[in-house]
């Protein structure tokens, strides 16, 4: 829980940093941290000492083009990202992430032909018409969180297809970006415009511990995915666009007109349906396993179906259910 809070308390707090990286531009501390990451996470894996998923990975192309699809997409949201907290719309920004969960839903359907209860659907039509609200009171459609939900949307399904650790995913989609990153520095430096050692040793410092801000979290979030429950991490989610919500308002003090703060209640009120739907549906789940440990205990005793057919289907449903609902 603590990996978890850790986790998700950092990304809350991040809109802190980004700021101390001026007087560098969105697309320099982009590249700064692309570079730097590559560094953090080669490093990690260096101390673990967890390198044989390499020769593996570059063995199936399939999967070099979607984590280069995955780069593409997350350097997109990162990008965005940055320079909307550094323009002052963190509370836009904090939008994008509490709608997200509302986006990936929509994606399943729209791509994966997954099919909704009835809770996910009333969910999804309050997400929209917060969307709509949103859009009439700024007099153009949330364009920042509209792109910041369906780019980590976009990734989030990519990443599902990869089926990578979050240590080695990083390093893979960092690897992607560094040469690019790395050549956009050079050139920024040629050109004279660069502020990495032309605005003081701290401030260089800054701009490389981009990369342990984006790796340590991510590391939090990998130890808290194998110790807690899906159903909580689930939860412990909305943590970050809370924090980020609540710097918006209280720290950076951007405007809450009544027509923002009518679409957020909008899009909160859809999180609680969709949360209360998945944790009544975990807890469905659980009973129907505790039911089918409870055939396979009696299968033991020689009251299951002939062959042990009854215990051999209930080893099976509860190793499918280790994966998560």
């Amino acid at each position: 829980m603590l990996y978890g809070l850790g986790a998700y308390g950092m990304w809350g707090l991040v809109p802190l940093f980004w700021p101390l990286l001026k007087p560098a531009g969105a697309v320099e501390i982009l590249a700064h941290r692309m570079v730097w990451s590559l560094v953090a996470v080669g490093l990690a894996l260096l101390a673990v000492r967890r390198w044989g998923w390499i020769p593996e990975l570059l063995r199936q192309p399939r999967k070099l083009g979607l984590i280069t699809i995955a780069a593409t997409v997350i350097t997109i949201n990162w990008g965005i990202y940055i320079w909307s907290v550094n323009s002052g719309h963190v509370v836009e920004a904090s939008l994008g992430y509490f709608i997200n969960p509302l986006v990936t839903i929509a994606l399943g359907v729209l791509l994966l032909k997954e099919r909704l209860r009835r809770a996910q659907w009333v969910a999804v039509g309050t997400g929209f018409a917060a969307v709509v609200v949103l859009a009439i009171g700024y007099g153009r459609p949330p364009w920042i969180s509209l792109c910041l939900a369906v780019s980590f949307a976009v990734y989030g399904l990519v990443k599902k297809k990869v089926n990578l650790g979050g240590l080695e995913s990083l390093a893979a989609e960092t690897t992607v970006q560094f040469l690019p990153a790395l050549g956009y520095l050079l050139w920024l430096g040629a050109q004279g415009s660069s502020t990495f050692g032309t605005s003081g040793a701290g401030h260089a410092a800054l701009l490389a511990a981009t990369g342990v801000v984006t790796a340590i979290p991510l590391v939090f979030f990998g130890a808290a995915a194998i110790r807690v429950p899906l159903s909580t991490l689930g939860l412990l989610q909305y943590l970050a666009p809370v924090f980020q919500f609540l710097l918006g308002v209280a720290y950076f003090h951007e405007a809450m007109p009544p027509e923002r703060w009518a679409g957020f209640a909008l899009v909160w009120l859809a999180l609680s349906i969709l949360t209360w739907d998945a944790l009544r549906t975990a807890r469905r789940t659980r009973a129907e396993m505790a039911a089918l440990r409870a055939q396979a205990a009696k299968g033991t005793d020689g009251t299951a179906a002939p062959g042990g057919a009854g215990a051999a289907g209930a080893s099976g449903f509860l190793a499918a259910g280790t994966r998560g609902p």
